[in-house]
């Protein structure tokens, strides 16, 4: 699913006039699309206690006609004129014409009748602007939508749905005006826009979804941006042939864990397994081996020289590179730590091995560690996946976190194009990146997987997959995706409180199961 910046969104929608759709058309669909839309979120609208915020412009046609869809089909509405409508507004006859409640802010005197509005909606539907609007909000909008902001604090059952976007919502960039909204749900219309996926917007955005208004597919075909579905990821899913050794499905050496963090190990190797890796192998310090053999059965074992407990000696490199010739996969970082030691084996494993070279996945302290080498960027050899974090990312980039955090898409596609690597930025809304340009954006945002270990357990995903054969590029699309899923069906259990790393694991083959099947 395409997504699309202020100025392609307009274009596309100038362009539906060559197939035979007009605005008004288009105003038609999207104002009914977002009603089904409520419909759904509620089951039934049948006397839904709802006020519309109209504002003067495309967005707030649109929220009129959802009204008079809404008012049709059962809803209690209530619509406010936020600002003045074109002379003869078609749709605002429409909605007089039903007998429809429509309070003109610039006659009432006062908000104190948007304010028993508001203490009386149980959902509020916020129409006011949207994708082509901008500027700071002013006014009777400011006051109005201040007001919204302050009666939602007292009343949590009150929901807040977006139309297209939360008014003073910028399309683009995601910055937002200090009245914008906190939307429960944005319904988007036609294509999410890039905004959507950049904080702060990210945050008052709610849950995004995507609704159909009829835009012809082929109007955005050459945009390279992309929020990836369950049929992107199904199409690229690694085959399973009925005739098959663990050998078809590749093998993973991992090198993960410490004397410290011995359940990372644990859990990316789990991950490599649960997305259907022929064979792992873990290096690990040998008096690390008795504890996670314990735990982790289904892998094969390295054991390595240590340096101190628990801490791998860097003359173990050549052990390391004597394994290389017969994997498919590296994974490297997850929980190794940066003793010196580590960070001497590191470099000799990644910058001083000749030969046939495995695809890497880089993670956690495999990326604070490379971000200390200089000039990795040109004298790594290996085709890699590296996952950033913001704060990972901004050890290898040199860029302040927040800006990171502003420019999520920019910065992972320019990263990519720099390093000719594959960027898996995390967080809310994940970003993938390929070397070419191409830019993919995982639908999920869940606070549930903010706990320690999901990282781990989505390089291990990563490269499980990366060894049945899919390119970098979908092995991170593949990975980011179920990882995400999981984190769902877990949210969907349990809530997103109290949700650990492990809890994804057994989850992962049920995701792939069902994308199959479905």
């Amino acid at each position: 699913m395409k997504i699309v910046s202020v100025a392609q969104m307009q274009r596309a929608e100038r362009e539906c006039a060559s197939f035979g759709i007009s605005l008004a058309q288009l105003m038609e669909n999207a104002g009914r699309a977002v009603a089904e839309e409520i419909r759904r979120l509620y089951g039934s609208v049948e006397k839904l206690n709802l006020t519309v915020l109209v504002g003067p412009g495309n967005n707030g046609g649109d929220g009129l006609v959802a009204a008079r869809y809404l008012h049709d089909w059962g809803a209690r509405v209530n619509v406010v004129l936020c600002g003045r409508r074109p002379t003869e507004d078609p749709n605002l006859a429409l909605v007089q014409q039903r007998g429809i409640s429509c309070l003109d802010v610039s006659l009432a005197g006062s908000l104190a009748p948007v304010r028993s509005l508001f203490e009386q909606s149980s959902a509020i539907l916020d129409a006011v602007f949207g994708t082509g609007t901008s500027r700071p909000l002013s006014g009777i909008y400011a006051d109005i939508l201040g007001l919204l902001n302050q009666i939602r604090k007292g009343r949590s059952g009150m929901k807040i749905i977006a139309l297209d976007l939360p008014s003073g919502f910028n399309a683009d960039t995601g910055a937002v005006d200090s009245a914008t909204p906190y939307a429960d749900y944005t319904v988007t219309l036609g294509f999410p826009k890039i905004g959507l996926f950049n904080l702060p917007g990210s945050e008052r955005a709610g849950k995004i979804i995507v609704t159909d208004i009829g835009i012809p597919a082929e109007l955005v075909e050459y945009i390279n941006i992309e929020l990836l579905t369950d049929d992107d990821v199904r199409k690229l899913l690694p085959e399973r042939p009925l005739i098959s050794h663990k050998g078809t499905f590749g093998q993973v050496l991992a090198i993960t864990g410490s004397l410290n963090y011995p359940g990372a190990a644990f859990l990316a190797c789990s991950g490599t397994i649960r997305v259907g890796a022929g064979l792992t192998t873990l290096a690990i310090a040998s008096s690390l081996l008795p504890v996670l053999a314990a735990k982790l059965n289904e892998v094969v074992y390295l054991p390595l020289p240590e340096s101190s407990a628990g801490i791998v000696s860097a003359s173990a490199a050549d052990q390391i590179k004597n394994a290389l010739s017969t994997q498919d996969v590296l994974l490297v970082g997850c929980g190794i730590g940066q003793h010196p030691e580590t960070a001497l084996l590191f470099k000799k494993v990644l910058f001083e091995t000749e030969g046939r070279l495995p695809l890497l996945v880089l993670d956690a302290d495999g990326l604070n560690l490379l971000a200390k080498i200089p000039g990795w960027q040109v004298n790594l050899k290996y085709s890699a996946i590296l996952t950033p974090h913001a704060g990972e990312m901004s050890r290898l980039t040199g860029k302040p976190i927040e800006e990171i955090q502003k420019n999520r898409l920019r910065v992972a596609g320019e990263a990519a194009e720099a390093w000719q690597q594959t960027v898996v930025l995390k967080g809310a809304y994940t970003v993938i990146a390929a070397p070419d340009g191409q830019i993919k954006i995982s639908p999920f945002a869940n606070p549930g997987l903010a706990t320690a270990g999901t990282g781990d357990v989505l390089a291990g995903t990563i490269a499980g997959l990366l060894a049945q054969g899919l390119s970098p590029f979908a092995a991170a699309i593949c990975g980011v995706y179920l990882h995400g899923k999981a984190g769902e069906i877990i949210k969907g259990r349990l809530g997103d409180t109290g949700m650990v790393a492990s809890d994804l694991l057994p989850v992962l083959p049920v995701v792939i199961h069902e994308l199959r099947s479905s």
